[in-house]
């Protein structure tokens, strides 16, 4: 059972579900969300998402038409996201678990937006956009 938390341990997470369809997302807004070169998520569904503590913690931004992104309101750790086009999945950052999230990275999405200074270097399909299998 995957877990996790945010960096303060305010708000701490559990799924019974390993995560699936783990994406780099190289896109200008996951790169600013994490201050970093891309951001890894997995999906579960929503209804197996579970907070165990801290609930009342979690701060939502709605950061496009179609995304919101979750934080902890203390630390600012940033937890997961939700697609309106895909509102039967969360998104988890891949970063905040405990555990080994039960599969492996399967694509970079957004690569036509991604950081000039970083160089992907590893085999995984690379996408311009969006992955074409992010709905199954």
């Amino acid at each position: 059972m995957p877990k996790g938390s945010c960096l303060c341990g305010a708000i701490r997470y559990e799924t019974p579900f390993a995560l699936e369809a783990i994406d780099h997302c190289h896109c200008s807004m996951c790169r600013r969300s994490h201050g970093s070169a891309f951001a890894t998520y997995g999906r579960v569904p929503s209804e197996s998402l579970t907070f165990t503590t801290g609930r009342d913690q979690l701060r939502e931004y709605q950061s496009s038409d179609v995304a919101t992104r979750s934080f902890c309101g203390r630390c600012g750790s940033s937890l997961l996201y939700r697609h309106s086009e895909a509102p039967q999945f969360d998104f988890i950052t891949v970063g905040t678990l405990d555990d080994d999230p039960g599969s492996r990275p399967r694509a970079h999405i957004f690569v036509g937006s991604k950081a000039a200074w970083y160089p992907i270097d590893d085999d995984l399909p690379q996408h311009e956009q969006y992955s074409p299998s992010t709905s199954d």
